[in-house]
């Protein structure tokens, strides 16, 4: 792979109850484990940022798929529900669902749009055979 950025974060703290921080100060927050997981919930966490960024790049992947096929991705939307979860007494993982929203790309061209883009998408790429990833198109 030629890298074409790279981007640093640091973590600090007691991870998941500590603080994030992006080299480039864009990204500054305090970090805590939900409730669901005996946290105060009071900062983001992990799971939260992961979907923020697969919700995006995946978009991103549909737009420059959209493009090569010839339809409009404009008002496109992607939701990222990440889910985590023991996989055993000792290790967790996580499980992706992708809704994605398309009004403008024809109904026939929908499903090819989508699986086009999970082949592009560095994401999709990074988690394929590791964490199962669920696309749902929404109306």
């Amino acid at each position: 792979m030629e890298t074409l950025y790279t981007a640093i974060a640091h973590a600090s703290g007691g991870g998941r109850d500590g603080h994030v921080l992006s080299e480039d100060n864009r990204i500054d927050l305090d970090t805590r484990p939900p409730r669901e997981m005996g946290g105060s919930g009071e900062g983001t966490n992990p799971e939260q940022l992961f979907a923020a960024a697969y919700a995006a790049c995946f978009l991103s992947a549909m737009h420059g798929v959209g493009k090569r096929m010839g339809v409009d991705t404009k008002e496109s939307q992607v939701s990222a529900s990440v889910g985590i979860g023991r996989v055993s007494d000792v290790a967790y993982g996580i499980a992706v669902e992708l809704d994605i929203y398309a009004p403008n790309v024809p109904l026939e061209q929908r499903q090819q749009l989508v699986d086009a883009a999970h082949q592009v998408c560095p994401y999709s790429n990074a988690t394929r055979g590791n964490v199962e990833v669920t696309l749902t198109l929404v109306n």
